[in-house]
């Protein structure tokens, strides 16, 4: 019976998915084909999805389903929503951070970040954003294929001159009729009361149906939807996540981050070689007993038979100086916290090291990503790491490219289950299953180290020998010498970046 079922419920959408092309088509695209762009008359001939996602939308009724495509394919032409690309939008528009994809709900649904206070209301700039959202949600949907989004509109530290209700009325209309079945819900943090009004008038735009879909938040309420690893701090959460353009593949969805193993055409016994003798030449080597007391310092609870362990592996790390700066995640624990710092250009482009320390009682794989694939080798790019064990891993740049300060990586982690296999094809299947709620994500910006000169012999003389200072000192003290110097990017005096 159920297999009967399911077969009449196909025949049916199969029937109006094929009425629904053959009605625009002979009442629409006859009369109005100068008013669409031609690639959407064409997707919707072919494209049994796209078709399903406005007929759900409107409750399968075909005659409202066609007049939701006549809007919707007249503003996909009049905004050029195809050809849109990063130089459609002003820089300063994508710089500012205003509107981003980020992070997942407790649902597993992508967040669509929407930072009203960054939003002043101006006639003049007012296509550019919506040019923006349109960006972001046709790269999100041409990818997630009516996967749904949440929007959060964070309407933390907003003033009157951020209202917008023609903006805001765009943004639903976006779900409404431009992309159908695409939001899961409206998470709307800390509302100032003088909105109350407004949000009245939205409730009406987005009908009775849809207005059980807004979820207004206070710092508290928010973590019922959104858990607090995926939470900036003003929201009460621990996301360490700063925006900053151009952003990560990964969070803008153009295209696919790429992973970076071994060289398939490398002899790995040469790689191994090569690896080894130069990392000695390009990173001071740091006495293994100094070593030890450092690690000892910044990590007072490790165990010394750790430090003595992690003494013992391969001896190419042996010639890399443990970085110094700790994120502290929910499973791993991550070094450095926030840039990769490669040596100086003036004599090449030298390796450096990232170190994972697993906090959890479980094993966690990880993976190691790069917004510039083609640049960089990453040994070990997907592993796991043990209960209480720490993995090193190599970033070294290859054939002649330079590090650039807009490269980045992205570190995923997840716990296993203590019976999962951590070969190459169990991994593959675990990254395959795992929910994404269920993901850690870490970024680190690339950093090259302008001068060669004495810094990390300075760093090396003083900071090691100082046995009465504390990490935090020794961390401090890095930041002297400009090691860990932090200056966002975007952030230089343009005189565009003041309003979004």
């Amino acid at each position: 019976m159920t297999a009967t079922m399911a077969e009449n419920h196909a025949q049916i959408k199969a029937k109006l998915i094929s009425e629904t092309r053959r009605r625009f088509e002979a009442e629409y695209v006859t009369e109005k084909s100068d008013k669409y762009d031609p690639r959407d008359v064409e997707r919707l001939q072919q494209d049994d999805n796209w078709v399903e996602s406005y007929l759900s939308w409107r409750h399968n009724v075909v005659e409202e389903t066609l007049k939701m495509l006549d809007e919707s394919f007249q503003w996909r032409k009049e905004i050029c929503v195809n050809d849109l690309t990063e130089s459609s939008i002003p820089r300063w528009l994508l710089e500012i951070g205003g509107i981003y994809l980020h992070g997942y709900d407790k649902e597993g649904n992508k967040l669509f970040w929407i930072r009203v206070k960054y939003h002043i209301k101006d006639q003049k700039t007012i296509l550019d954003k919506k040019k923006l959202i349109a960006f972001w949600l046709e790269r999100y949907a041409k990818r997630e294929n009516g996967k749904p989004i949440t929007v959060m509109f964070d309407l933390s530290d907003t003033g009157l001159n951020s209202i917008d209700m023609d903006f805001v009325r765009f943004i639903i209309n976006c779900f409404k009729v431009y992309y159908p079945k695409y939001l899961s819900k409206i998470v709307i943090f800390d509302m100032p009361w003088i909105m109350n009004a407004a949000f009245k008038i939205v409730k009406t735009w987005l009908g009775p149906e849809a207005v059980s879909l807004l979820k207004f938040t206070s710092k508290n309420e928010v973590q019922d939807y959104v858990s607090v690893e995926y939470l900036p701090p003003h929201m009460g959460g621990t996301d360490p996540f700063k925006y900053s353009y151009p952003p990560l593949v990964d969070d803008d969805f153009q295209t696919p981050l790429c992973e970076n193993g071994p060289i398939t055409s490398e002899d790995e016994t040469s790689s191994k070689e090569d690896i080894e003798s130069d990392g000695k030449e390009t990173l001071e080597t740091v006495p293994n007993e100094e070593q030890t007391a450092l690690l000892k310092k910044l990590n007072p609870s490790e165990p010394t038979s750790k430090v003595e362990e992690n003494e013992k592996g391969d001896s190419k790390i042996k010639s890399f100086k443990k970085p110094l700066s700790v994120f502290k995640g929910p499973l791993l624990h991550i070094s450095p916290a926030e840039e990769l710092y490669f040596g100086s250009t003036e004599s090449g482009e030298k390796k450096t090291l990232i170190v994972l320390t697993n906090v959890t009682k479980n094993i966690v794989a990880f993976k190691v990503r790069t917004t510039a694939p083609e640049k960089y080798r990453v040994k070990p790019s997907n592993s796991s790491c043990d209960p209480g064990a720490s993995v090193d891993i190599i970033v070294s740049p290859h054939g002649g490219f330079i590090v650039s300060a807009q490269d980045r990586f992205l570190i995923m982690a997840a716990e296993m289950e203590q019976s999962s296999g951590t070969g190459p094809a169990e991994l593959t299947q675990f990254w395959k299953q795992v929910p994404r709620n269920k993901v850690m994500e870490h970024r680190l910006r690339c950093h090259t180290v302008e001068s060669s000169k004495p810094n990390t012999l300075t760093l090396k003389d003083n900071a090691f020998n100082m046995s009465d200072k504390t990490g935090e000192d020794i961390y401090l003290q890095t930041l002297e010498f400009g090691f860990l110097t932090d200056v966002p990017y975007g952030h230089q005096d343009t005189g565009c970046l003041g309003s979004f």
